[in-house]
C-alpha cells in the first residue's frame, strides 16, 4: 500500500486534502493518520515519539516466546517505552505485571492513551533510566536510541521524528552500557535482558553484556532481513 493509498484508507474525506499536502511536505504518513497498528493493537502516535517498525514487533515477539518457556508470572520494566507499544503489547499478550519509564513527559502522555485505549493496565514512571525506579524485576526490556550521531538517516526520519529517541553517544552504544551497568540492582535472581540493537552493534554489545554479566548466557538474534537486531541476557 503506498502512502497515499494508505491516507486515502484511513482519514476522513474531509481531512484528506490536508493530508496529502502534509505527505508532499514529507510528513510521515503515520504521523498524518495519527495512529499505527502494532502487532494487531491500534497505538496512537505523533511527533513525540518513534514511529513503531516491525524490527520492533518482532523484539516483542521473541520476548514473549522467552517469557512463556522460561517464567510463570512475570514482573516487566520496559525503560524508554515512547508510545508504550512494547509495554502495552506485553502486558496484552502475557500475565504479567509491567512498568515502563521515559524521560519525555510528552511521551508518556501518548503511553498512557495507547495503555488505556488497549485496556491493559501498566505503570507508567517518568525517568531518567533507573533514577525514579523502585524495586526489582523478572525482566527488563528496552528499545533505547541506538543510532550513532554521524549515521545518515532517511529524511522522513531525520526531519520528523524525534532525536531523542533515535541518536546515542558513543556511536550508538552509550543506553546499552548505562542500562547493563544498573540492570543488576532492578533484577530479580532469575532474568532476562532483551534490547533492540543497531545492526552494527552485535559483536561490541556482546562484548559488553559480558563484562556487567559473566556468568548470563548472552544471545545475538537477527531480524527477518538477517541482521543483528536483539540482545537476549538470561540469568537462570
Amino acid at each position: 500500500m503506498t502512502d497515499r493509498e494508505y491516507l486515502e484508507k484511513y482519514l476522513p474525506k474531509e481531512k484528506l486534502e490536508k493530508g496529502l499536502f502534509l505527505l508532499k511536505k514529507g510528513i510521515p504518513v503515520q504521523y498524518i493518520v495519527g495512529d499505527v497498528d502494532f502487532y494487531g493493537y491500534t497505538f496512537k502516535v505523533n511527533r513525540n515519539v518513534l514511529i513503531p517498525r516491525f524490527e520492533t514487533e518482532l523484539l516483542v515477539s521473541k520476548t514473549v516466546d522467552y517469557i512463556k518457556k522460561y517464567f510463570d508470572k512475570v514482573n516487566i520494566l520496559d525503560i524508554g517505552t515512547g508510545s508504550g507499544v512494547i509495554a502495552v503489547t506485553l502486558a496484552k499478550k502475557l500475565n504479567a505485571k509491567v512498568t515502563a519509564s521515559d524521560i519525555s513527559k510528552k511521551a508518556l502522555e501518548i503511553a498512557v492513551y495507547n495503555a488505556k485505549i488497549n485496556e491493559v493496565d501498566v505503570k507508567f514512571i517518568e525517568s531518567d533510566l533507573f533514577k525514579n525506579i523502585k524495586g526489582t524485576f523478572d525482566v527488563i526490556v528496552s528499545n533505547p536510541p541506538y543510532i550513532a550521531y554521524d549515521e545518515v538517516l532517511p529524511a522522513k526520519v531525520k526531519n520528523y521524528e524525534p532525536h531523542s529517541a533515535l541518536y546515542a553517544p558513543c556511536n550508538g552504544l552509550y543506553f546499552y552500557e548505562e542500562i547493563l551497568k544498573e540492570a543488576s540492582k532492578y533484577l530479580n535472581k532469575k532474568n532476562m535482558l532483551a534490547f533492540e540493537i543497531g545492526e552494527t552493534e552485535g559483536e561490541a554489545l556482546k562484548k559488553m553484556a559480558k563484562k556487567y554479566f559473566p556468568d548470563a548466557v548472552i544471545k545475538v538474534e537477527k531480524d527477518f532481513p538477517g541482521k543483528d537486531r536483539y540482545l537476549f541476557i538470561f540469568n537462570f
